[in-house]
Protein backbone atom coordinates (compact mmCIF):
# COMPACT_ATOMS: atom_id res chain seq x y z
CA UNK A 1 0.00 0.00 0.00
CA UNK A 2 0.80 3.72 -0.93
CA UNK A 3 0.00 7.17 -0.19
CA UNK A 4 1.00 10.00 -1.59
CA UNK A 5 1.94 13.78 0.94
CA UNK A 6 0.09 15.89 -0.84
CA UNK A 7 -3.01 13.85 -1.70
CA UNK A 8 -6.25 14.94 0.52
CA UNK A 9 -8.32 12.63 2.19
CA UNK A 10 -12.09 12.70 1.90
CA UNK A 11 -14.45 9.74 3.44
CA UNK A 12 -14.00 6.56 3.34
CA UNK A 13 -14.15 4.78 -0.13
CA UNK A 14 -16.19 2.26 0.74
CA UNK A 15 -14.63 -0.21 -1.45
CA UNK A 16 -16.60 -3.36 -3.23
CA UNK A 17 -13.11 -4.81 -3.57
CA UNK A 18 -12.34 -5.29 -0.12
CA UNK A 19 -15.65 -7.76 0.84
CA UNK A 20 -14.84 -9.74 -2.48
CA UNK A 21 -16.49 -7.95 -5.37
CA UNK A 22 -15.47 -5.45 -7.69
CA UNK A 23 -16.57 -2.81 -9.46
CA UNK A 24 -18.79 -3.98 -13.09
CA UNK A 25 -20.83 -3.17 -16.10
CA UNK A 26 -22.24 -4.09 -19.52
CA UNK A 27 -19.65 -3.22 -22.39
CA UNK A 28 -18.83 -4.73 -25.92
CA UNK A 29 -14.74 -5.50 -25.89
CA UNK A 30 -12.96 -6.17 -29.04
CA UNK A 31 -11.65 -9.44 -29.24
CA UNK A 32 -7.83 -10.36 -29.69
CA UNK A 33 -5.58 -17.39 -40.71
CA UNK A 34 -3.18 -19.17 -42.76
CA UNK A 35 -4.63 -20.74 -46.43
CA UNK A 36 -3.19 -24.67 -47.15
CA UNK A 37 -3.80 -26.47 -50.53
CA UNK A 38 -6.92 -27.71 -51.92
CA UNK A 39 -7.23 -31.67 -50.86
CA UNK A 40 -9.22 -33.65 -53.57
CA UNK A 41 -12.27 -35.24 -52.35
CA UNK A 42 -9.87 -38.64 -52.60
CA UNK A 43 -7.73 -37.77 -50.35
CA UNK A 44 -9.63 -36.44 -47.95
CA UNK A 45 -9.79 -37.58 -44.49
CA UNK A 46 -13.41 -38.43 -43.57
CA UNK A 47 -14.03 -36.06 -40.28
CA UNK A 48 -17.25 -35.02 -38.01
CA UNK A 49 -19.25 -32.11 -38.58
CA UNK A 50 -19.24 -31.37 -35.38
CA UNK A 51 -15.51 -31.44 -35.25
CA UNK A 52 -15.11 -28.58 -37.77
CA UNK A 53 -17.03 -26.20 -35.89
CA UNK A 54 -15.00 -23.58 -33.84
CA UNK A 55 -15.12 -24.43 -29.75
CA UNK A 56 -16.28 -22.32 -28.03
CA UNK A 57 -14.00 -20.95 -25.10
CA UNK A 58 -14.84 -21.99 -21.74
CA UNK A 59 -15.27 -19.14 -18.96
CA UNK A 60 -11.92 -19.82 -17.43
CA UNK A 61 -10.62 -18.66 -21.27
CA UNK A 62 -12.21 -16.05 -21.96
CA UNK A 63 -10.08 -12.83 -20.95
CA UNK A 64 -13.26 -10.64 -19.06
CA UNK A 65 -13.57 -13.31 -16.92
CA UNK A 66 -13.06 -12.41 -13.03
CA UNK A 67 -10.17 -14.77 -12.28
CA UNK A 68 -8.52 -13.03 -9.40
CA UNK A 69 -9.60 -10.19 -7.06
CA UNK A 70 -7.29 -8.44 -4.90
CA UNK A 71 -7.12 -9.66 -1.04
CA UNK A 72 -7.84 -6.18 0.29
CA UNK A 73 -9.03 -6.26 3.96
CA UNK A 74 -9.84 -2.79 4.45
CA UNK A 75 -11.66 -0.13 2.72
CA UNK A 76 -9.27 2.30 0.70
CA UNK A 77 -8.99 5.78 2.03
CA UNK A 78 -8.09 8.63 -0.74
CA UNK A 79 -4.29 8.51 -1.45
CA UNK A 80 -4.09 4.46 -0.96
CA UNK A 81 -3.17 2.12 -3.56
CA UNK A 82 -2.84 -1.66 -4.25
CA UNK A 83 -1.22 -3.37 -7.25
CA UNK A 84 -0.01 -6.91 -7.69
CA UNK A 85 1.02 -7.92 -11.15
CA UNK A 86 2.75 -10.64 -10.11
CA UNK A 87 2.56 -13.96 -12.11
CA UNK A 88 0.08 -12.57 -14.35
CA UNK A 89 0.38 -12.82 -17.63
CA UNK A 90 0.32 -10.17 -20.31
CA UNK A 91 -3.29 -9.58 -21.59
CA UNK A 92 -6.36 -7.32 -22.65
CA UNK A 93 -6.53 -4.27 -20.16
CA UNK A 94 -10.10 -3.10 -18.83
CA UNK A 95 -10.17 -0.53 -15.91
CA UNK A 96 -14.03 -0.61 -14.00
CA UNK A 97 -14.72 2.20 -11.78
CA UNK A 98 -17.73 1.78 -9.22
CA UNK A 99 -18.82 5.88 -8.70
CA UNK A 100 -20.73 4.63 -5.07
CA UNK A 101 -17.13 3.52 -3.78
CA UNK A 102 -15.02 5.51 -5.42
CA UNK A 103 -12.92 3.00 -6.41
CA UNK A 104 -11.02 2.26 -10.02
CA UNK A 105 -9.68 -1.59 -10.57
CA UNK A 106 -6.92 -2.60 -13.28
CA UNK A 107 -7.83 -6.18 -14.72
CA UNK A 108 -5.31 -7.96 -17.24
CA UNK A 109 -6.60 -11.22 -19.08
CA UNK A 110 -9.32 -11.20 -15.97
CA UNK A 111 -7.25 -10.83 -13.34
CA UNK A 112 -7.52 -7.53 -10.46
CA UNK A 113 -3.94 -6.21 -10.79
CA UNK A 114 -4.75 -2.54 -8.92
CA UNK A 115 -7.44 -0.87 -7.05
CA UNK A 116 -7.01 2.70 -5.78
CA UNK A 117 -9.78 5.04 -4.28
CA UNK A 118 -10.34 7.69 -6.73
CA UNK A 119 -12.03 11.38 -6.94
CA UNK A 120 -14.79 11.91 -8.95
CA UNK A 121 -16.91 14.76 -10.62
CA UNK A 122 -19.09 17.57 -8.67
CA UNK A 123 -22.50 16.99 -9.10
CA UNK A 124 -23.09 19.78 -11.48
CA UNK A 125 -20.35 17.99 -13.79
CA UNK A 126 -20.73 14.92 -12.97
CA UNK A 127 -18.80 11.69 -14.13
CA UNK A 128 -20.81 9.86 -16.32
CA UNK A 129 -21.66 6.19 -16.46
CA UNK A 130 -21.31 3.51 -19.25
CA UNK A 131 -18.12 2.05 -21.23
CA UNK A 132 -15.77 4.14 -22.71
CA UNK A 133 -12.93 3.06 -24.67
CA UNK A 134 -9.39 4.86 -24.32
CA UNK A 135 -9.28 7.48 -27.16
CA UNK A 136 -6.07 9.47 -26.81
CA UNK A 137 -3.42 9.40 -24.27
CA UNK A 138 -1.21 12.77 -23.06
CA UNK A 139 1.76 12.79 -20.71
CA UNK A 140 1.92 15.88 -19.96
CA UNK A 141 -1.62 17.77 -20.02
CA UNK A 142 -2.80 20.88 -17.59
CA UNK A 143 -6.33 22.04 -17.14
CA UNK A 144 -6.98 25.51 -18.44
CA UNK A 145 -10.19 25.50 -16.33
CA UNK A 146 -8.04 25.01 -12.87
CA UNK A 147 -5.76 27.64 -13.43
CA UNK A 148 -3.46 24.90 -15.31
CA UNK A 149 -3.84 22.48 -12.65
CA UNK A 150 -1.30 19.83 -13.55
CA UNK A 151 -3.29 16.33 -14.54
CA UNK A 152 -0.78 14.22 -16.07
CA UNK A 153 -0.67 10.47 -17.43
CA UNK A 154 -4.09 11.71 -18.74
CA UNK A 155 -5.83 8.75 -20.93
CA UNK A 156 -9.02 10.50 -22.38
CA UNK A 157 -12.12 8.93 -22.40
CA UNK A 158 -14.51 11.55 -24.22
CA UNK A 159 -14.24 14.30 -26.73
CA UNK A 160 -15.15 16.72 -24.16
CA UNK A 161 -12.49 16.16 -21.93
CA UNK A 162 -13.14 13.78 -19.55
CA UNK A 163 -10.06 11.50 -18.59
CA UNK A 164 -8.16 9.21 -15.89
CA UNK A 165 -5.41 11.39 -14.58
CA UNK A 166 -3.21 11.98 -12.21
CA UNK A 167 -2.44 14.85 -9.95
CA UNK A 168 -2.50 14.91 -6.39
CA UNK A 169 -2.93 18.62 -5.92
CA UNK A 170 -6.40 17.75 -6.32
CA UNK A 171 -8.18 18.19 -3.36
CA UNK A 172 -11.67 18.08 -1.37
CA UNK A 173 -12.86 14.42 -3.13
CA UNK A 174 -13.65 16.02 -6.25
CA UNK A 175 -11.56 16.00 -9.57
CA UNK A 176 -12.92 18.13 -12.19
CA UNK A 177 -15.32 18.05 -14.79
CA UNK A 178 -16.18 14.69 -14.55
CA UNK A 179 -12.91 13.20 -14.32
CA UNK A 180 -11.49 10.31 -12.14
CA UNK A 181 -8.10 11.34 -10.81
CA UNK A 182 -6.28 8.95 -8.95
CA UNK A 183 -2.75 8.62 -7.08
CA UNK A 184 0.57 9.76 -9.38
CA UNK A 185 2.57 6.39 -9.09
CA UNK A 186 -0.84 4.34 -9.27
CA UNK A 187 -2.37 6.10 -12.52
CA UNK A 188 1.10 6.07 -14.41
CA UNK A 189 1.33 2.24 -13.57
CA UNK A 190 -2.19 2.37 -15.67
CA UNK A 191 -0.32 4.89 -18.29
CA UNK A 192 2.36 2.43 -18.69
CA UNK A 193 0.14 -0.40 -19.76
CA UNK A 194 -3.02 0.81 -21.39
CA UNK A 195 -3.79 1.97 -24.66
CA UNK A 196 -6.53 3.14 -27.08
CA UNK A 197 -8.89 0.69 -27.45
CA UNK A 198 -8.75 -0.20 -23.88
CA UNK A 199 -12.50 0.34 -22.25
CA UNK A 200 -13.07 1.55 -19.16
CA UNK A 201 -16.29 0.69 -17.73
CA UNK A 202 -18.36 3.39 -14.87
CA UNK A 203 -21.18 2.01 -12.91
CA UNK A 204 -22.24 2.81 -10.14
CA UNK A 205 -22.88 -0.08 -6.60
CA UNK A 206 -22.30 -2.74 -9.22
CA UNK A 207 -19.92 -5.64 -7.89
CA UNK A 208 -18.64 -8.70 -9.11
CA UNK A 209 -17.12 -11.70 -7.88
CA UNK A 210 -14.59 -14.67 -9.12
CA UNK A 211 -16.08 -15.99 -11.59
CA UNK A 212 -18.12 -13.73 -13.03
CA UNK A 213 -18.24 -11.61 -16.62
CA UNK A 214 -16.93 -8.54 -16.78
CA UNK A 215 -19.14 -7.84 -19.88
Amino acid sequence: MHSLAKWSGGAIAAIALGFGGAALASGAFSSRHATHPATTAELAIPVETASLAAREPTEAETPFTVKRILPIDDPIRYGEWHWDEEGVAPGPIVMTVDLDARVLSVFRGGHEIGAAAVLLGTDDYPTPLGTFPILRKQRHNVSEKYDDAPMPWSMFLTTDGVAIHGGSEIENGYASHGCIAGPDEFISRIFAIAGPGDKVIITRGETMQIGDPIV
